[in-house]
Formats: structure tokens, C-alpha cells, sequence
């Protein structure tokens, strides 16, 4: 993994002067060489920061094809590279590198825009084509590698990064109404105005008339009376084969490669096949947190030792998330409502201190197989087939019983929502949607008077489903499936795979790569019936059923349990947490940041340490973001000025 930078001209030349300012704003991506090109005529500048995991002496970038007129730079890992590289060079193609990034290059040649569906893998790139005069960049199907764009002064920038689009010369400037709207989460927007995603499985195009956004691939559910085509037994080995290829392919590597693990079924199961794989000692790394609810160690350890790893466990106390906090922040360039992110911060730092670049990593199980509670809500509510109405009624009170972490981050009461709109256009209120809503709600009367005024109106629920394809991807498919596909186009991308994912892993140049977000795991997932995903109130059923050959007993059978930190909340008056979020809320940046009203905000801090012990939890992840949200402005200073936004492109 890398980090990159590319500026197009619109008209005129690039300010090619401030690309190493950018690239250098990129060093921890990418520590171990940084690079520069640009066009002749200066209308194009690319630039690279290189973390070297495969072809460590020659991979370095930009890259250049053998003609001379196409130029790439590229952040991930695309796999089967290999195959495709014989099979390019047996057509006449010659390579000057032995990496992978190198067959994107060759394909485009020879297919133009279309190659991206050859593409497998964690990526996000930009190739140059001079013949064409076109810029062509690409993110992966799931939104695993960031990838930023933003027009200023006639000027196209991308960036892995926004830090790195600030130090090209981008205004740092606060979105007031992306962050008043929900688009910040929901929509592929940023907090920052005028920088924006290119969203996952799309590409940009930007030629000398201007630019545009395809979407290249989707997730393609089955309508609800066809989702049934295989067995259960042929789907089970069918999944557990395409995962045992997707491991195997992300074990490809010239430097060593570890597993981040936890305590759940899906860091185990690939611990599990990448050990079987491996035919040598893989190291497993697993937070434990001074906490019994959300310490996980105890069965992470039981998984390393069938599998043979070694076992490296990361304390992480109150004490270390306190000294973390702002470092973590300013990477994640974003908010967080629990400090799970500062955790897997400190677990990156001591995979790059133990010597390592690369871990598999088990994220987006959850959004794929239904792992979370609000899907198995889903399921008892709207897949009730005759079912006992007060069966049902009963099963959702064990459910939120079982659950009470998750459920405890779930803000309540936050004022009366309508949601006539959402059971209209979908025909029922999907449960994880629900909840922000709700978390909206919460919000709101925090915020600045003239915001929370000017955005009073606004529905962020309905805003977000306005920009969702609902008749050709949602219409006539099961509920739990339109569920999994509104969580894996909005909070997989633009939280989890970002505050939990690349962000933290890449502060300390460490690649994460995600054998169960491989394309082909996927579209085998996507196409089985919602009672594979979801048996009963057990979930994750198809993943378990797959992995049971890789799986403990004690993980097979564990239910899900969600990775987060012990709130801030929570720690007594006077140690270190309480004091970083007392002396950060109190202090200066909260006034400056134009969300919020600070009297408000600190009334509501005061009031929640005399809460019992469920309600306070659950302000604490409102005070979590806007805990985040305070350190960031301390960061970027973002200005609260409000200039007309660039269109962006449909």
C-alpha cells in the first residue's frame, strides 16, 4: 500500500511546486521512497509515496508504459498479477517492473476504461493516457483504499489522503451542511467543503471537456422469490473456496505477513486458512483491554494456539487510549464515536515495532454475512413467516439483552422521528437505519443555533435513500438484504474501513488486505438466500458453516461481539480518558468548530456523569464524536467560511 497524489489542469498548468509538500504530508503511507512526474507541458503531475511489499528494487512509481504516453500511479494490491502479466506478455506487452500495480498500466492499453473489471483486489489509481488526453482513476469495489478529489483554481487534485489535498494548496474549510445532513457518513461527502470520494466501484474520468463518475460494478442482490438457486451443502463449500482462494492470494508478499485477530469468527477464520496455508509460523496480534466486557484476548489466544501462531497480545489501558487520541484523530481525518480506532492505532504501531508491513484483517464480515444485531432485528420483524407474534416479541428482547454493548451505543430519545417517508419508498424501516436517524435526532439540539435553524427541515434518512439506486438495486429484495446493501454502500466505506481500517493501519505503513472483501467471496454471498445469512437468531450462518473446519469450538459457537472500546464515560473523575475529554471540551476548539453550541454541548457533558450507567454509555458516543470533531479542529483549523461549492458530478 501507498499513498498517492495526482493534479489534472482544467486549463492552464499544475502548481507542480507544491507536490512534495503533498507527497511528504503522505510519508507514513509510503516511507520507503517518494516520487514524482509530470507531462511535459506541466497540464499533469503525479506523485507517490512507496510502502515496498512486492518488487522491493524495482517497483518504484510513477510508472510509465514502453511507449512513453501512459503514466500510473497506484495505491494497493491487485492480485492474480501474475497470471495476467504472462498472459499480457505473451500478447507483446513489455514490463519494466516485476509489481503488481504494472498490469493496470498494460490492460488500460488494452482495453481502455473497461480494464477495471479485470482489476482484483484493495486499490485506488490514476493512470495519465496522453494519446487521450484523459485522466483515469479508480477506487476498489468497497471502498478498502481512500481516494479524495477536489477542483481548485481550474485545478483537479487527488489524493489517498485529505491532508495531502491541504497541503497541495486546497482550502481547509469545514462543510457545515455535510456534517448537518449526515452526508459525511452517508453520502461519500467529507467534512471538508469542496473535497469530496470518489465513491467505491466507481471510476473518474477527466478529459479536456471536463469530468464524470461511473459506477463499474454493484452489489447485485436477488429479487426475493429467486434468491434460492444452490443447496445449502454446494454453497457452503462454494463460499469456503473462494475464501480459501482469497486468502491465498493476499498471503503473496516479499516480506513477512501477519493476522490481526480478535475474538471473532471472522479474524479466526482467516487466522485459521492463512496458517493452513502458509506452511510457516504466522504471527497473531490481538488487543486486550483491561475491561472483561470488551476483552477478547482470552479466546484470540485459544484460536493462536490450534493455529499454531504466534501469539502477541497489546494491552491496551485507559492510559495508552488517552496518549494515542490525537495522533489517531489527525489520521483518520474524520470523527469517531468510540475510541475502537485509537486501539487498532496502537495495534498497527506494534505490528511496524515487531517488523512487520502486512496483516490479513477480518473487516466487512459483519456488513456481507449479516453479523450485526439490527440485521437478525430485521429478520424477525419482516421474515416472520407465521410466526408468533409474541415468539417474536420475545426473541427481540433476548436479542437486545444479548447485546448490550451495541446496543448501548444506540443514542434514545432524542425527539420524535417520522419515518413515513423510508416505509414508503422501501415498504419497511430497515433497523440499522433506524438507529442513525436516531443518532441524528440525538444530535440535533446540540448543534449551533443558526445550523441546527437552517438544517432544521432537513431529512438526513431521506437525503441519503435520494442518492441510492432503490428501484433497480432495492426494489422486490428481501429486507435484510436492502439492509446489507445500504450498510456496505455508506458506513463500510466511509467509517469502518476508514476510522477501523486503512487510516489507522497505514499511520504506521502497515498494509491491510481483506480475503473476505475479495470480489469473488462476495458475489457467491450476495447470491445466497437470507436464511443462509441469517439461522434463526444465530448470524453469520453461511461464514460459520464455511469456516467450521478453521474454527474452535468456542468461536463457532460464540455469538457476535462487537469491537469497541470502554467508554470515556466511564473512567473515573481524574484519569486519564475523563481528563482528555473534560480539558479538550472545555478548552478553546469546541468554540471555534461551527457545529456545535459549546453551552449546550458542555451541559450535556456535565449532566451525563450523573446518568446511570447505560444512559451515560450511550452519551458517550455522542460526546465521542464531538470529542473527535474538537481535535481535528485543533489539527486543520478549518476555516468556517462557506464559498460556493465546485458541482459535483452526477
Amino acid at each position: 500500500m501507498c499513498g498517492i497524489v495526482v493534479m489534472r489542469s482544467m486549463g492552464g498548468r499544475v502548481p507542480v511546486e507544491r507536490l512534495p509538500g503533498a507527497v511528504t504530508a503522505l510519508r507514513h503511507r509510503g516511507p520507503d521512497q517518494q516520487r514524482s512526474w509530470s507531462s511535459s507541458d506541466r497540464t499533469v503531475a503525479f506523485g507517490h509515496a512507496r510502502l515496498s511489499v512486492i518488487d522491493l528494487t524495482s517497483g518504484d512509481q510513477p510508472i510509465s508504459n514502453e511507449t512513453g504516453d501512459l503514466h500510473l500511479v497506484a495505491n494497493g494490491e491487485l492480485y492474480d498479477y501474475e497470471e495476467i502479466r504472462n498472459e499480457l506478455a505473451g500478447r507483446g506487452h513489455r514490463f519494466r517492473t516485476r509489481s503488481d500495480s504494472e498490469i493496470a498500466l498494460h490492460l488500460y492499453a488494452e482495453l481502455g476504461v473497461a480494464a477495471v473489471h479485470r482489476f482484483r483486489g484493495e486499490f485506488a489509481l490514476a493512470i495519465w493516457d496522453e494519446r487521450n488526453r484523459m485522466l483515469f482513476a479508480a477506487r476498489d469495489r468497497f471502498g478498502i483504499k481512500p481516494l479524495y478529489w477536489s477542483v481548485h483554481e481550474g485545478v483537479l487534485y487527488l489524493a489517498s489522503e485529505v491532508k495531502a489535498l491541504f497541503a497541495a494548496g486546497v482550502p481547509a474549510e469545514w462543510d457545515v451542511e455535510s456534517y448537518a445532513t449526515g452526508g459525511y457518513i452517508l453520502r461519500d461527502r467529507t467534512l471538508y467543503r469542496g473535497i469530496h470520494q470518489v465513491p467505491p466501484a466507481h471510476v473518474l474520468l477527466a478529459g479536456e471537456s471536463g469530468m464524470r463518475l461511473l459506477r463499474y460494478w454493484d452489489l447485485d442482490y436477488p429479487s426475493a422469490a429467486g434468491s434460492a438457486a444452490a443447496g445449502e451443502q454446494e454453497l457452503v463449500e462454494e463460499v469456503r473456496e473462494r475464501l480459501v482462494d482469497a486468502t491465498r492470494v493476499r498471503l503473496k508478499a516479499d516480506v513477512p505477513v501477519g493476522v490481526y485477530l480478535s475474538g471473532g469468527i471472522d479474524s479466526c477464520a482467516v487466522l485459521g486458512m492463512a496458517a493452513t496455508l502458509a506452511g510457516r509460523t504466522l504471527d497473531a496480534f490481538t488487543i486486550s483491554f483491561p475491561h472483561g466486557d470488551y476483552d477478547e484476548a482470552p479466546v484470540a489466544v485459544e484460536t493462536a494456539r490450534r493455529a499454531g501462531a504466534r501469539f502477541h497480545e497489546i494491552e491496551v489501558s485507559d492510559e495508552r487510549l488517552a496518549a494515542s487520541y490525537r495522533e489517531a484523530v489527525w489520521h483518520s481525518e474524520t470523527f469517531s464515536f468510540n475510541a475502537h480506532g485509537v486501539a487498532k492505532f496502537i495495534l498497527s504501531r506494534a505490528v511496524r515495532e515487531a517488523g512487520l508491513k502486512v496483516v490479513l484483517t477480518g473487516e466487512g464480515a459483519d456488513e456481507i454475512f449479516a453479523g450485526y444485531p439490527p440485521y437478525r432485528r430485521d429478520m424477525l420483524l419482516y421474515n416472520q413467516q407465521g410466526q408468533d407474534a409474541a415468539v417474536v416479541a420475545g426473541l427481540l428482547e433476548k436479542l437486545e439483552a444479548a447485546n448490550r454493548i451495541t446496543y448501548g451505543l444506540t443514542p434514545r430519545g432524542g425527539g420524535e422521528r417520522d419515518s413515513s417517508f423510508v416505509t414508503r419508498l422501501l415498504g419497511f424501516e430497515p433497523s440499522w437505519l433506524m438507529h442513525q436517524a436516531e443518532w441524528f435526532l440525538q444530535l440535533r439540539p446540540l448543534l449551533d443555533g443558526e445550523v441546527r435553524e437552517r438544517f432544521a427541515a432537513c431529512d438526513p434518512i431521506r437525503m441519503f435513500l435520494d442518492h441510492v439506486d432503490v428501484q433497480g438495486q432495492l426494489a422486490g429484495r428481501e429486507p435484510v438484504h436492502v439492509s446489507l446493501y445500504l450498510t456496505a454502500r455508506s458506513t463500510l466505506p466511509n467509517y469502518v474501513l476508514t476510522t477501523l481500517g486503512d487510516r489507522m493501519e497505514m499511520a504506521h505503513s502497515i498494509e491491510g488486505r481483506l480475503p473476505i472483501l475479495d470480489q469473488r467471496v462476495v458475489e457467491a454471498v450476495v447470491r445466497a438466500p437470507v436464511a443462509m445469512k441469517i439461522r434463526g437468531t444465530t448470524e453469520k450462518y453461511l461464514l460459520r458453516e464455511a469456516m467450521r473446519p478453521f474454527l474452535t469450538e468456542t468461536v463457532y459457537r460464540r455469538p457476535k461481539h462487537p469491537f469497541v472500546a470502554p467508554p470515556f464515560i466511564a473512567a473515573p473523575a481524574g484519569s486519564p480518558l475523563r481528563q482528555l475529554m473534560e480539558d479538550t471540551l472545555r478548552g478553546s476548539a469546541l468554540a471555534d468548530l461551527p457545529f456545535f453550541d459549546r453551552s449546550r454541548v458542555l451541559a450535556f457533558l456535565d449532566e451525563a456523569a450523573r446518568l446511570p450507567e447505560a444512559e451515560r454509555n450511550r452519551r458517550d458516543a455522542i460526546l465521542m464524536e464531538i470529542l473527535s470533531l474538537t481535535v481535528l479542529q485543533e489539527h486543520f483549523t478549518p476555516a468556517s467560511s462557506r464559498p460556493e461549492p465546485v458541482p459535483v458530478p452526477v
